[in-house]
């Protein structure tokens, strides 16, 4: 495959993934903004997340202070910020219209509609009236665009780096959906023991939870309270568990066993030796040496993974 073909897919899938993972962590914050909570400490979610997606500085040229509203408007639908929801649909769209011939007219009429409806949804201000239900709609049309390419695509080279695409994004962004609750909290084994107000919390948990649609799982595996490490153990290092971060680099290691050629072995041990940790990590040892910590450096290795698969497969990135 050319390797600008195979760059147009992956970037196709990053994007679709990245829209619809910013619509979660929105999400998240707009959730738990209802709970009581003293005005300080909701600016400081709302800083956090912008500091997680590393956006402060982006952010600051735009908006004199940091406000829901603010951060809603500037990561929904602000064409300076290339984060944005509607930057990355505008990507998708982008990328796949270059390679419509190794799409499936269902992948390329979804993505195209997508891109579509998103001008009408900003315009009739839904995002102002109910940020939650378009953030839903956002989760929706990537679950139709994900699940129209597996039921429509040949399963070649082509469908690999959507896949890979796909999941190298999810894992990113899993990490800092996590790390955003986590942020600039001390956290320990037994923090979840010493909550000075459980039941806000555990909204707080279960508002993480719903956003990665894990909020049921959670209950079918450990039939229990909601605690901070059980939902780390979950999002971290379950395989069974569709958006966690062992299930996500599962998938990149496998897709990129899938398509390896002459360069890319050193990629291949790279990304199998994260997994590998992730897959003999246990969650005490993590969160002894602390969440937050541990999340960074997850993220670093993934983001040196995508560099080194732009240079191996893709059309290099200063081209």
């Amino acid at each position: 495959m050319l390797s600008r073909t195979a760059d147009h897919l992956f970037w196709m899938a990053r994007y679709i993934e990245r829209a619809e993972n910013t619509a979660r962590m929105l999400d998240v914050n707009v959730q738990t903004a209802l709970l009581p909570q003293d005005p300080e400490n909701a600016e400081q979610g709302w800083r956090a997340m912008l500091s997680i997606c590393e956006l402060t500085e982006a952010f600051a040229q735009r908006h004199d202070e940091v406000s829901a509203e603010a951060v809603i408007d500037f990561m929904v639908k602000d064409p300076s910020n290339p984060s944005s929801i509607y930057c990355c649909l505008q990507g998708a769209r982008e990328n796949a219209r270059a390679v419509r011939g190794a799409l499936t007219t269902e992948v390329w009429e979804t993505n195209n509609t997508t891109w579509l409806e998103l001008k009408k949804v900003l315009a009739d201000g839904t995002v102002e009236r109910d940020p939650s239900e378009f953030f839903e709609w956002v989760k929706f049309r990537s679950h139709l665009s994900r699940g129209v390419t597996i039921g429509t695509m040949l399963k070649d080279d082509a469908f690999r780096f959507i896949r890979l695409g796909t999941f190298l994004e999810r894992a990113d962004n899993t990490a800092r959906l996590l790390d955003v609750k986590f942020h600039s909290m001390p956290f320990s084994p037994l923090a979840n023991l010493n909550t000075a107000d459980p039941h806000a919390d555990y909204y707080h948990w279960a508002a993480i939870l719903r956003s990665v649609s894990a909020f049921e799982t959670y209950r079918k595996v450990y039939r229990d309270v909601i605690t901070p490490d059980r939902v780390a153990e979950l999002l971290i290092l379950r395989d069974d568990m569709p958006r966690s971060l062992l299930a996500s680099l599962n998938e990149v290691c496998a897709n990129l066993e899938m398509i390896r050629n002459d360069y890319s072995a050193s990629t291949e041990r790279r990304a199998g030796k994260l997994r590998a940790e992730l897959l003999y990590s246990q969650i005490d040892d993590i969160l002894q040496m602390g969440l937050h910590a541990y999340l960074t450096n997850f993220l670093e290795r993934v983001n040196d993974l995508g560099n080194r698969i732009s240079k191996d497969f893709l059309v290099p990135l200063e081209a």
